[in-house]
């Protein structure tokens, strides 16, 4: 069983993240766990103190270090080869090829930061990792916790109903995902690609592997370099150029 502690504020951010699809499922049937730690069970005062005013001045107040410090110990007493990470717009930007090696961890703490962020000394001495899912930044960790777990948990062994599923994923080769369709046949006049209705599952999986080039191409060239083509696979790109270019002649 793979374990998800999130150390937050909101522990009530992630009940209905936890309980509902793939994510629930999983749970249900035992093969992940995810449990909350809140960081003011570890405080002394009356308040609950959390967070203060940053030394230097400045806008805004800083997580304190003692009460993440014992959440942190409290979440790894179980398990003390746990990894603690910490969710923060410094961090390394996660992405599907970093998958695999957190799926493999058994125990992933997850510090979910609030308000300037935590500090710097805690970050040093009880931070393994810290860890980002863009340019960008949030009022706290705790979207960033639950976008990184459900890309953790759908890849384990039996979370999907198919594991071709993730395995056919946009990036799980470096590529991004073919087209799908669905009933029915003909939407708005546009009709579904013939090749798609044929039964021939050779002509099936080669039509799919060329979109799955040509939408890279198309969308983020910036990933093929990276992606391994083959020489049968740059002549379905060649394909897939000449047609588009034709296609726009029209």
């Amino acid at each position: 069983m793979n374990r998800y502690t999130v150390i937050t504020l909101f522990p009530e951010l992630l009940h209905a993240f936890r309980d509902t699809g793939i994510v629930g499922r999983c749970q249900s049937r035992g093969l992940v766990a995810i449990e909350t730690i809140n960081p003011r069970t570890y405080t002394s005062d009356r308040r609950a103190t959390v967070d203060d005013s940053p030394y230097g001045g400045g806008p805004g107040m800083v997580m304190m270090a003692a009460p993440l410090r014992a959440a942190i110990a409290a979440a790894r007493a179980a398990t003390p080869s746990s990894l603690v990470i910490y969710m923060s717009p410094q961090g390394r930007r996660f992405q599907q090829r970093d998958v695999p090696r957190l799926a493999a961890c058994p125990h992933l703490v997850m510090v979910a930061g609030r308000y300037e962020g935590i500090d710097e000394r805690l970050l040093a001495r009880d931070i393994d990792e810290e860890w980002s899912v863009g340019d960008f930044v949030l009022s706290g960790g705790e979207v960033p916790a639950m976008l990184m777990i459900d890309a953790i948990v759908r890849t384990l062994p039996d979370a999907l109903g198919d594991e071709r599923s993730a395995q056919e994923d946009s990036f799980s080769d470096g590529l991004l995902d073919h087209p799908h369709y669905t009933r029915p046949e003909v939407l708005d006049g546009v009709a579904v690609p013939p090749v798609l209705l044929s039964g021939h599952h050779a002509d099936i999986t080669a039509w799919r592997r060329q979109q799955r080039i040509g939408r890279t191409w198309d969308r983020r060239p910036d990933l093929l370099p990276a992606a391994g083509l083959s020489a049968a696979d740059r002549l379905l790109l060649d394909a897939y150029r000449r047609a588009r270019q034709e296609s726009s002649e029209d």
